[in-house]
């Protein structure tokens, strides 16, 4: 199975396809990753509030596959956004994953209640990896329209990536049409609403026609809209299931039905970004 890549602005690519580890208890996961590593996906998806940053690096060490071959993305944590502490967070996590560069880093949440609101200097000091060789890429993760256009206005440089909730129940169209507009690529987190849409008629109804699962036709929706998509499993099945869904596809009327299944915030299943204030103690 070939994994698509989406180009991005910057002249990098990202693999379509990956693999989360969100909420995978630090024990479970170098485990998990060499599953996921064993069944194919190259491109992993970390964070410095995950708590795992380690036994990803660990996973990546012993599965013997080239650096060149893996995608590796995390983000800063809400702690650390001002610059000092940014510098030194990020340095942490190359360390924790044993990595000298990583592919992506993105500011985790914007927090504008947070700092005075100031989440630009946060963004000038993420650019700076850039330029110094120790990040390929940088972008930003649960960014609403008004976010993305006071970073790009009071800096001139554009994030690579808006990584946002997005699935069926919420799909999220002003932030995904903000992003299109200014080159962003979307990444989409809680892919299946946390297995919320996973009994949705519609979704059940097209993949018995398929004789696919409702997940592999609910991810097979993002990849039809042009979305990064990284699901998390730690049952290998699962995660064989997650990555087939590259040998079929939806019709033009099927997506539609998809998308209209979309609840505005009533299908939010995470924190709204405009409020979300979170600091780890």
């Amino acid at each position: 199975m070939t994994v698509p890549s989406i180009q991005l602005h910057d002249g990098t690519s990202i693999p379509q396809l990956g693999f989360g580890v969100f909420q995978i208890d630090p024990a479970d996961t170098a485990e998990a990753v060499t599953r996921a590593l064993e069944v194919g996906y190259r491109h992993i998806d970390t964070a410095e509030m995950y708590g795992n940053e380690k036994e990803v690096g660990e996973a990546l060490r012993s599965s013997g596959i080239a650096r060149d071959e893996v995608y590796v993305t995390s983000k800063l944590n809400n702690g650390f956004h001002e610059p000092a502490e940014a510098e030194r967070a990020f340095e942490r996590t190359l360390a924790d994953l044993g990595l000298d560069r990583i592919d992506l880093f993105l500011i985790h949440w914007p927090l504008p209640t947070r700092y005075d609101g100031d989440f630009v200097s946060t963004w000038r000091t993420m650019a700076s990896f850039v330029e110094d060789g120790r990040a390929a890429s940088v972008g930003v993760s649960n960014f609403q329209p008004a976010h993305l256009q006071r970073i790009i206005d009071e800096t001139g440089v554009v994030p690579v990536i808006n990584q946002v909730e997005v699935h069926p129940y919420f799909t999220n169209e002003d932030v995904r049409t903000a992003n299109a507009g200014h080159g962003i690529a979307t990444e989409a987190w809680s892919p299946i609403a946390q297995g919320a849409v996973l009994d949705d008629p519609v979704l059940t109804e097209i993949a018995d026609a398929k004789g696919r699962s409702t997940a592999q036709v609910a991810l097979r929706w993002h990849v039809e809209r042009g979305d990064i998509v990284f699901p998390k499993s730690v049952n290998p099945v699962r995660m064989k299931e997650n990555f087939e869904i590259f040998d079929f596809s939806l019709s033009d009327d099927e997506v539609a039905r998809i998308s209209g299944l979309d609840r505005g915030e009533d299908g939010r299943t995470g924190p709204n970004p405009d409020s979300f204030d979170y600091i780890p103690g």
